[in-house]
């Protein structure tokens, strides 16, 4: 069976990937699991170590320092853990310049400082393998017992976003398909959609939301489709009402000239809030003072059943069966 583009299928982790872990530690809090982007370990008396990994690789050049830092950083942020200490492997293809690596880690060094960060080591070269400039990130953070935030739900909590769904499709879009886009879009508008790339991030987000939230998501590769995640761990299911959407216009043209809707597209940056529900306001006013849109768009429910309410119509809510994103280097 090959295996299809993009990130593994929950089914062949459960097969493949999670039987082989090594040995069983005491210190490994929150384990692999379907759903759960970073490891938690024990440190100390008083806090858990927040550790998660992401590549950057398939992104445009001016963007992958900003990624480098950030990939990784978000799911670090939605455990509630401040990311503090970085370990970056930055592997690049034959003929690559002294100029290229300056920017990327000038911006790297930008991103840290912005979030009290600090790089501690890695690995960089030159490789003929290598086709186009590669980076893996391992980002580590302490978060007090207390306020580790897990992507876990109760009935009832209220489902709340930031303004960012579909943002990342749309940027990718305007990088890699900006022919296609100039035919419904001006060129301002096309420049605009990629000086967004700075939006996809929820390390920001997350900083802000952790105190009013029982836990926090990243809408990555298969965008909303990611409260299927949340509601199996829960044992639960939701309810997400469609006319609660929000979509920055532009971003809207985009899907809709690519035919597709909001709630499978890879949507990273944006942050899926699991909030009890006498804290819905406060959240959302916090995140606006910090200049942050978001809404509620439903809620989770005893009832097992995961629905999108569309115009008056209950359906079953789209799962991840393949993000259009990847299609985008096609």
């Amino acid at each position: 069976m090959k295996l299809p583009p993009g990130k593994l299928r929950n089914d062949v982790l459960r097969e493949v990937v999670f039987p082989n872990l090594g040995i069983e530690d005491p210190k490994i809090i929150h384990g692999p699991r379907e759903g759960f982007d970073s490891a938690v370990l024990e440190y100390d008396e008083s806090h858990y170590l927040v550790v998660a990994t992401d590549p950057t690789l398939g992104v445009p050049e001016e963007t992958f320092g900003f990624f480098a830092y950030h990939f990784a950083s978000s799911d670090v942020a939605v455990f509630g853990a401040r990311p503090r200490w970085l370990v970056l492997d930055l592997l690049l293809p034959p003929g690559s310049g002294k100029g290229f690596l300056e920017k990327v880690m000038r911006e790297l060094n930008a991103e840290c400082r912005r979030y009290g960060s600090s790089i501690i080591g890695g690995h960089t070269g030159v490789y003929p393998s290598i086709r186009e400039p590669t980076g893996t990130t391992t980002v580590m953070g302490l978060v007090r017992k207390d306020g580790l935030k897990l992507p876990l739900a109760r009935p009832g909590d209220r489902i709340l976003v930031t303004a960012k769904v579909g943002l990342e499709f749309a940027v990718s879009a305007a990088y890699f398909r900006e022919k296609e886009l100039r035919k419904f879009l001006s060129f301002r508008e096309i420049a605009r959609l990629r000086e967004h790339f700075r939006s996809e991030t929820v390390v920001p987000d997350a900083l802000t939301a952790r105190p009013f939230v029982r836990g926090m998501h990243d809408a990555t590769e298969g965008g909303l489709t990611a409260l299927h995640e949340v509601a199996d761990n829960s044992g639960l299911g939701f309810r997400v009402y469609a006319e609660k959407l929000q979509l920055d216009p532009l971003v809207k043209r985009v899907l809709d000239f690519y035919g597709l809707e909001p709630w499978s597209v890879s949507s990273t940056g944006t942050l899926i809030a699991i909030t009890p529900p006498g804290k819905v306001d406060a959240l959302i006013t916090e995140l606006n003072k910090n200049g942050i849109g978001a809404f509620e768009i439903g809620e989770f429910t005893e009832d097992k059943e995961r629905l999108l309410i569309e115009n008056g119509e209950e359906k079953e809510f789209p799962v991840f069966e393949g993000d259009p994103y990847v299609e985008l280097y096609g």
